[in-house]
């Protein structure tokens, strides 16, 4: 009896192993897609500009002064702190300054720049 059910079981599992042998396997689908036509008629997304450059300023008051140029160029992140919280800032056009509410103003995109924070009036700064 020992030996009938491990043979038992073996043949069992030959048997169903044999079941279904289908060469090309059944894709099901799921419902439609609700959003397909709104997706299709969807305007192009547009991506963020990447940093163009990193520069950090010491200005006249001898204080640190942190600022992302991005690649768009009307686009700046100014620090005040090397880990602070970013201020955007924007211009209207390519080559203008760049500003952001609260008095923020950058004017320049080089090594030498004129920099406005709020509580401070504008002061040159130096790469």
């Amino acid at each position: 009896m020992k030996y009938y059910v491990p043979l038992i079981a073996v043949a069992g599992l030959t048997m169903l192993s044999a079941c279904n042998k289908n060469d090309e396997p059944e894709v099901v689908g799921g419902p439609a897609d609700p959003m397909a036509e709104r997706l299709a008629n969807a305007a192009p997304v547009e991506l963020p500009p990447s940093v163009k450059a990193n520069k950090q300023y010491r200005c006249k008051d001898n204080s640190l002064i942190f600022v992302d140029f991005m690649t768009d160029d009307k686009t700046a992140n100014l620090r005040t702190e090397k880990t602070g919280s970013p201020t955007k800032l924007t211009a209207p056009e390519a080559g203008k300054a760049y500003v952001a509410e609260g008095g923020y103003e950058v004017s320049g995109q080089g090594d030498d720049v004129t920099i406005t924070v709020p509580g401070k009036s504008a002061q040159s700064c130096h790469v």
